[in-house]
């Protein structure tokens, strides 16, 4: 028998954070190298968050 998975939304807000901070860091780029570094940014982007947040914290 499979155990009942937990039916949160977050696997949809992520999906949703990841499409747009893809947006977002694509638009940023001027070139395809800076559009792939945007594009592996994009998929880290909660961590660059919760660092950035540690960092002003202090």
């Amino acid at each position: 028998m499979i155990p009942c998975m937990n039916k949160s939304s977050s696997g949809a807000v992520y999906g949703m954070g990841f499409i747009g901070a893809v947006v977002y860091f694509i638009q940023q780029a001027d070139s395809f190298g800076s559009g792939v570094l945007g594009f592996l940014k994009a998929m880290v982007w909660p961590a660059l968050m919760v660092y950035k947040l540690f960092e002003l914290l202090g």
